[in-house]
């Protein structure tokens, strides 16, 4: 499923939030937003990514109606995801690169003593949901949200009007703030009813509604009837899991739902609707101990999966839907990342940026609604990973260790911060990352680093340093 080298179908000429100017809706009332967040789905867990196995009849019908973008990434697990797109600041901004601790696995295993992690975003951080609740926006947030709930950092107290956090089980789940639960009630639909009550309520004014499901996560728990429809169902390409396929046809009756309510309610055409995952999907990891590739799913033809830097752990679904203005069935192949989605928001919203708080994003507003140009190049994407996480597969080994990385064009560089290698790879010639050019290609290897290593200095970005046995 390698893009072929194209030009987006739709494309923007500059990579800022001015870019959104020429392309604002004259009506008065700005667009609605929504965004369905998706916990753990591979690249490749859509059938308009790929996938012969997993059923996704309302999401292809998004990608349809909307565009495709197949150069989009995350973080490598959630938390530094869901900071990431709350400030649309990187991690060594906001502190939070992990779950927990980054010193997983075990410490006689590790090199290099890992950066403290925060685990709830910091106070003064602007959230999106503030920025568009000051431009009018009514706000709602239901599911998952892993930046802190204690009354301070609860997401009703960072800019939602209403929020209920949600998450750790799929049945028997226990909402933040308390809530009564229906027995047997699926967590999916449950956020859902609540997501579609919001929409209903607001209907008259424009909303921001922010629905991060648990599902596709762990523990693998799904509706009875949706594990019967694929329990005998054959293996294809790495996908064979009946209760994980069960678990994505609840996310997809979720999106479903969410597209249904806004056709009733005559809001389709005035709503952008906006499809992605935290991370890449669990699988996909290569094992010198065991044949195959091992995993819940797999994120093939990328390397890797959930936890890794490479392709598999941090390229996600990302579908955009906006009728009207975004071109039925196009796709882009543009790389963005999580910071992107903050300015972009707000370009779409007509709502102005923080003061003092810078945003590393750039609003890709203009891919969505320029008539067809020729890609003004943007700036390079970032990851910094200061810490470790530790193997699915077998001892003694991880899914990543402290590393940075820069992706600039076609080109992605991995400096590993044990020992200094590095692995550079063209993503456009070699999507799974097999061929490291970081010796064949010393000038581009050498020009990406140099910017790495710059990019790190101007953001102050800490770095973990080594154990001394």
């Amino acid at each position: 499923m390698k893009p072929n080298r194209v030009v987006c179908s739709v494309l923007a000429v500059l990579w800022t939030a001015s870019v959104f100017c020429t392309a604002h809706v004259e009506a008065a009332r700005p667009p609605n937003l929504v965004f369905i967040l998706a916990d753990d789905l591979g690249w490749t867990d859509l059938g308009c990514q790929g996938s012969r196995y997993y059923e996704t009849p309302a999401i292809d019908a998004l990608a349809a109606e909307g565009m495709r973008f197949t150069a989009y990434y995350n973080c490598q697990n959630c938390a530094p995801t869901r900071a990431a797109l709350m400030s649309g600041q990187y991690a060594p901004r906001t502190g939070i690169y992990t779950v927990a601790s980054g010193a997983r696995g075990k410490e006689a295993d590790r090199r290099m003593i890992p950066v403290d992690n925060v685990q709830k975003l910091p106070l003064d951080k602007v959230t999106v949901a503030e920025a568009l609740r000051r431009a009018g926006y009514r706000t709602g947030m239901f599911g998952k949200w892993h930046l802190g709930t204690d009354d301070r950092h609860h997401p009703s107290q960072r800019g939602f009007d209403e929020a209920i956090v949600a998450n750790g089980r799929h049945f028997d789940f226990k909402p933040v703030p308390p809530e009564p639960v229906a027995a047997n009630a699926y967590l999916a639909d449950w956020l859902t009813d609540h997501a579609v009550d919001f929409i209903r309520r607001h209907r008259e004014e424009p909303f921001f509604l922010y629905l991060p499901h648990f599902a596709v996560h762990s523990p693998l728990q799904a509706k009875a009837d949706l594990i019967e429809r694929f329990r005998n169902r054959p293996a294809a390409e790495g996908h064979n899991h009946a209760v994980y396929a069960a678990m994505i046809a609840s996310v997809d009756e979720s999106v479903g739902r969410v597209m249904a309510c806004l056709e009733s309610l005559g809001l389709a055409d005035d709503t952008v609707l906006i499809f992605s995952s935290d991370n890449g999907g669990v699988g996909g990891y290569a094992s010198p101990v065991f044949e195959g590739r091992k995993g819940t799913t797999d994120n093939w033809p990328l390397r890797e999966g959930k936890g890794s830097l490479h392709e598999g752990g941090v390229r996600v679904p990302l579908l955009v839907r906006w009728p009207g203005h975004v071109k039925p069935g196009s796709r882009c192949d543009a790389p963005l990342i999580h910071v992107d989605l903050y300015p972009t928001l707000l370009a779409l919203a007509g709502a102005e940026a923080p003061t003092g708080q810078p945003l590393d994003g750039a609003s890709f507003a203009g891919l969505l609604t320029a008539n067809e140009h020729e890609m003004a190049k943007r700036p390079p994407i970032f990851w910094h990973f200061p810490g470790y996480l530790e193997s699915y597969i077998r001892e003694n080994t991880w899914r990543t260790t402290p590393v940075s990385v820069i992706r600039d064009g076609d080109f992605k560089l991995m400096e590993f911060l044990e020992d200094g290698h590095l692995e550079l790879y063209n993503l456009d010639e070699d999507l799974s990352e097999t061929t490291n050019l970081a010796a064949t290609l010393p000038d581009k290897r050498d020009e990406l680093l140099g910017r790495l290593r710059e990019w790190r200095v101007r953001l102050d970005a800490p770095m973990p340093q080594p154990i001394r046995r």
